[in-house]
């Protein structure tokens, strides 16, 4: 089921990809259905807080017309960092499942691990590298197209 739903994320993250933005895609599930779905539109948007995760999360909350996401799954082709984590613990989301680990931004697992930080008052159960090959392989194409044009 979880690669079901991570295979809609990699969607979002290849309209992403079209879009010149870091291929990042992200959904939230309620009761087996895809309520929200977003990609990074950072770029596009001219704003530093458009992440996949975040934006899904706003979409999901006025779906569920509300802010506390308790009964909802995220699932997100990369590792958040820091911000979308934060932002995930606010939602009060219970369970975040995602695709590739992020060495240079990973707050779950790889740098931080904030989702299970005993010192915050909620956590979030997380399952790891679901669908990861074809998320870090969509990752690695867009950078390598962004330094052959000299962009990144």
């Amino acid at each position: 089921m979880h690669e079901a739903f991570m295979r809609v994320a990699l969607g979002e993250a290849q309209v992403a990809f079209d879009e010149d933005e870091v291929p990042i895609g992200a959904v939230v599930v309620h009761g087996g259905r895809v309520i929200a779905a977003a990609h990074n539109q950072r770029e596009q948007l001219h704003d530093p807080t458009a992440h996949a995760e975040m934006i899904a999360i706003t979409q999901a909350a006025a779906a569920r017309g509300g802010w506390r996401l308790d009964d909802c799954v995220l699932y997100v082709t990369l590792e958040p960092c820091p911000m979308c984590a934060g932002a995930i613990l606010q939602a009060r989301l219970p369970w975040l499942i995602y695709g590739a680990t992020d060495p240079k931004a990973g707050a779950v697992h790889t740098l931080y691990q904030l989702l299970d930080d005993r010192r915050l008052n909620h956590r979030v159960e997380t399952v790891s590298g679901v669908l990861a090959a074809e998320s870090s392989e969509l990752l690695g194409r867009f950078f390598r197209k962004q330094r052959e044009l000299g962009k990144k």
